[in-house]
């Protein structure tokens, strides 16, 4: 991607619910705009590493979370997810999964992440498993052992711990964050720092690009 180019930057986070509930709107951004305004994909990094399994608290507020999201946005949630016993909530395998796919097919970055929110969200599916996570990626062609044996390496670690440090440096405090740029100026721009209906971010980004032109 030329970084001199008007583009965007996507921080997200596959087992963010409110990045789910956003799916369809960078779904829509990437339709209506293609190659325009390439999106790059950035892992955010929302509770990687967890250990610790989930409270009856923590699930309640979760539950009530996920309830607010589906109502907002539509989009759906598979609550026999709170049935489990003993969950950790570690976002890093699913992140590292997305990064991976962000390498090795970068076109397919965006589809893989809906993806694992889809299986986690809808399908009540265990994406911090990475068998699940190579079978996802199989779905989308790509070659289920050779991913299943690249996660978990150090080298993904690294590139995806990367990808946190980028987030924080940037100033993210919350997903999903889209930012927009660069200006004349050099500096980005925030379309979306949490959801935002379909209609309004793309009204954002047409607005944006007229002035970029101008």
């Amino acid at each position: 991607m030329d970084a001199s180019r008007p583009h965007l930057i996507y921080f997200a986070d596959p087992m963010c619910s409110w990045c789910w509930g956003f799916s369809p709107v960078i779904g829509a951004v990437a339709a209506v705009f293609g190659d325009d305004l390439p999106i790059r994909l950035v892992m955010g990094g929302l509770r990687p590493g967890t250990d610790q399994p989930m409270t009856d608290k923590a699930r309640a507020e979760v539950r009530h979370h996920w309830e607010h999201i589906a109502e907002l946005t539509g989009q759906p949630f598979d609550y026999g997810f709170f049935d489990r016993a003993g969950f950790l909530y570690d976002t890093d395998p699913a992140a590292q999964a997305v990064v991976q796919v962000r390498q090795t097919a970068p076109e397919l970055a965006l589809a893989y992440l809906a993806r694992v929110q889809r299986a986690f969200y809808a399908e009540n599916q265990d994406v911090t498993s990475n068998v699940t996570l190579a079978d996802l990626a199989a779905e989308l062609g790509l070659d289920r052992a050779e991913f299943l044996a690249g996660l978990g390496s150090e080298a993904l670690q690294k590139a995806t711990w990367t990808d946190y440090a980028i987030s924080q440096r940037a100033g993210v405090t919350g997903f999903p964050t889209l930012i927009a740029g660069p200006n004349p100026d050099g500096t980005y721009g925030a379309v979306a720092r949490g959801y935002r209906p379909t209609d309004e971010v793309l009204a954002v980004l047409a607005g944006w690009l007229e002035r970029q032109a101008a």
